[in-house]
């Protein structure tokens, strides 16, 4: 049972960071499509940064910094350039794949695997069986719980809930709503670096080209099946990870008697039928957009 629960945890972790990055640029008004290329810029800036720095910490804020730059990147050609949304949150997603891609290239000479000498700090053995588990895996449900304070319960939460909901309404109360999605997609930035270096480090040394697998778009699904609520979308994506676990559990325990393709198409299954029954349920509110916003 605590391996079952481990599993949950090692693949639910990454993705719950992501998605609360997407459920606070959702209540600022933007629906981002960027989150996967945001996390595999964390994964690789990550594991870049300890083979540099030989510092977790200094990697850390390595992965950090360019995920920031990356979103307030996207925040300026939405806002600034008047691209279109949807479109510029792809790009984001296909300029972390390219520029991870190209930047280990560019400095090992090759796409080849990229191993650290060292992963992310574990709890130790005072936890049991559960101290392989890193720190940020205990950190997850005290950000879970800090967002959903900052967001229900906060001045904060409630001016950037109205630049995303009644951005007009906003600004005729001195609310700067331009100003609040650059905040919310910033502090997305750190989230998804968090993701990404648990990803990249939590359980594993190492970075590989295509290593996210679809995770942001599964958490961006989260957000839209936990109505972007910080807990549920938390739920949702713990959902997924329970599916991914199980579809692990599942090659361990039948083997060659159900298709290994379809066990490993199991969380991403989960994820279409948690969009599809987010729709029948009414699923998260459409919040202003950019594209909505462009005279402000």
């Amino acid at each position: 049972m605590n391996d079952v629960i481990i599993a949950i945890l090692r693949s639910g972790t990454p993705l719950v960071y992501v998605t609360l990055a997407g459920v606070i640029a959702q209540r600022a008004g933007v629906w981002n499509l960027g989150l996967e290329g945001l996390m595999i810029i964390g994964a690789c800036a990550t594991i870049l940064g300890i083979m540099l720095t030989q510092s977790y910490a200094a990697a850390i804020v390595i992965a950090i910094a360019m995920c920031v730059i990356a979103s307030v990147l996207s925040w300026f050609v939405i806002e600034k350039l008047k691209a279109n949304p949807i479109i510029a949150g792809l790009g984001l997603t296909g300029l972390g794949i390219g520029g991870t891609a190209l930047a280990v290239e560019s400095i090992f000479g090759s796409q080849a695997t990229v191993t650290a000498p060292f992963g992310a700090p574990k709890l130790g053995a005072a936890f049991g069986a559960y101290g392989v588990l890193s720190i940020f895996v205990a950190a997850m449900p005290f950000v879970v719980f800090a967002l959903w304070l900052l967001l229900k319960r906060s001045r904060f939460g409630l001016q950037l809930s109205a630049s995303g909901e009644h951005p007009f309404a906003a600004r005729g109360v001195g609310i700067q709503p331009v100003r609040m999605r650059l905040i919310a997609l910033s502090i997305g930035g750190i989230l998804c670096a968090i993701g990404g270096a648990e990803l990249a480090t939590g359980s594993l040394q190492f970075f590989a080209q295509g290593m996210t697998a679809g995770r942001g778009f599964m958490a961006f699904a989260a957000v839209i099946f936990g109505a972007a609520h910080p807990i549920g979308a938390t739920a949702a994506a713990l959902f997924f990870a329970i599916a991914g676990a199980l579809g692990i559990r599942a090659q361990l325990m039948f083997g060659d008697k159900v298709p290994h393709d379809l066990l490993q198409a199991l969380p991403y299954l989960a994820t279409v039928f948690g969009v599809w029954l987010s729709g029948k349920l009414g699923g998260a509110k459409t919040a202003g957009s950019f594209g909505e916003l462009k005279d402000q």
